[in-house]
């Protein structure tokens, strides 16, 4: 889809918008699209796509670490931009937690929508956005109502949090909400109600235990688990609610506009028109990504997750590298040695804990707190623990099975 075609189709679905389109006229160059308010958020992504250059995505809550990040990476940019395919820069933590763009472009997004709606036998996507729409979640909730002619209703999490519930567009709706959100909605019987009245829920961006999943049938919420990245443009896999509620637990098969397989290693594979081109400055024109993820697929061709092949902990949907935070604490001169690691959480899929020699004085809570000032927040340990056996052999290689195995004992 060409640029201009899919800046009007958003400009129409934004709340509040009047007129037409903005023209395709807009000086090139870097384009940075920062809002928290997604009305705000929508007029000027909406703005950007109409020009010819480049366009970036930022989360405001980012820290001086990833705002450093941005920087190196826009500065590359070429003079006027190069607004061809691949001129969408949508963040991603990548397999090592370091901020990331993953390049799109109108073809990439229409894939993705196009088999979305095949898969879901949805000829107009409505929706009701709670996720951010700089993350490709959010994003991609926007983007299926935009092109499919539905009705996309921003709303703030917040506000459901207060019991403030809105009313869903007319026809199919789907909603897209993390596994902590839905948690926390359970536990409330009018939310779940409202929950259990959309066509479709969408539960992803990190681990749904069994029992959040098991409550969840029982309530009779159309759950739909699937399997998806930044580098994808969202969902490559979908199950559908009926197979949810009959106790299926697995990511879905391969939804239309991809395929997936599985390499001699075990990592799950993913061919398609709406993978990625490459991380920016650079250009991929591959249609395939071997990811990090290990995986399976079962006679039904249903995708099975098993866990990742990198150390990435995935905390609320969100990418965390435990060695940055290893070294951000080292660096606090407070520890002779540490390992951080994602344990299990019923809240956020996996809470960052932070492990350490128990020798010595207590590590100074405030240098420590200043240290990691420069991480977003979510990066930060939730929790210090002291060690009694630190696990590292003679070879000073640290067993993190064996610590794992210690901070959940």
């Amino acid at each position: 889809m060409e640029r201009a075609e899919l800046a009007r189709r958003l400009w129409q679905t934004i709340p509040g918008a009047a007129g037409a389109a903005p023209a395709f006229d807009a000086p090139g160059g870097v384009l940075i699209v920062e809002e928290r308010d997604p009305a705000r958020f929508m007029a000027a992504f909406a703005r950007a796509v109409s020009s010819p250059g480049l366009v970036f995505l930022a989360d405001p809550a980012w820290g001086p670490a990833e705002r450093s990040d941005l920087a190196a990476l826009t500065a590359l940019a070429p003079e006027g931009g190069e607004g061809g395919a691949g001129w969408l820069m949508v963040p991603s933590g990548g397999t090592g937690g370091r901020l990331k763009f993953a390049r799109h472009d109108g073809a990439t997004i229409e894939a993705a929508v196009r088999g979305f709606c095949t898969h879901f036998q949805a000829p107009a996507v409505n929706s009701v956005g709670l996720l951010p729409l700089h993350h490709v979640s959010g994003l991609m909730a926007w983007m299926r109502s935009a092109l499919s002619g539905g009705t996309c209703l921003p709303w703030e999490w917040k506000r459901i949090e207060s019991g403030d519930y809105p009313a869903r567009p007319p026809g199919r709706c789907f909603i897209s909400l993390v596994p902590t959100q839905l948690q926390r909605l359970l536990g409330r019987p009018e939310a779940a109600g409202w929950l259990a009245g959309f066509d479709t829920v969408f539960v992803g961006g990190g681990p749904v235990w069994p029992e959040l999943a098991n409550a969840a049938a029982r309530a009779g919420i159309p759950v739909s688990l699937g399997y998806g990245m930044t580098e994808t443009a969202a969902m490559v896999t979908a199950l559908h609610p009926r197979e949810f509620q009959a106790g299926n637990r697995s990511s879905g098969a391969a939804m239309p506009h991809a395929e997936i397989k599985i390499t001699g290693d075990g990592l799950v594979q993913i061919f398609g028109e709406s993978v990625f081109r490459g991380y920016y400055p650079d250009f991929s024109s591959q249609r395939s990504l071997i990811t990090a993820d290990l995986g399976s697929l079962d006679s039904s061709g249903h995708l099975h997750i098993s866990g990742r092949k990198d150390s990435v902990i995935i905390t609320g949907g969100k990418k965390v590298d435990p060695q940055e935070v290893e070294a951000a604490l080292m660096a606090s001169g407070e520890f002779s040695d540490v390992a951080v690691l994602g344990v299990p959480d019923p809240e956020w899929g996996e809470a960052v804990v932070a492990c350490y020699p128990a020798a010595g004085d207590p590590p100074d809570a405030d240098r420590i707190t200043s240290q990691l000032s420069s991480l977003a927040s979510f990066k930060r340990p939730r929790r210090f623990i002291p060690i009694r056996d630190w696990p590292r052999n003679d070879q000073w290689k640290l067993n993190r099975a064996a610590l794992l195995a210690i901070v959940r004992a």
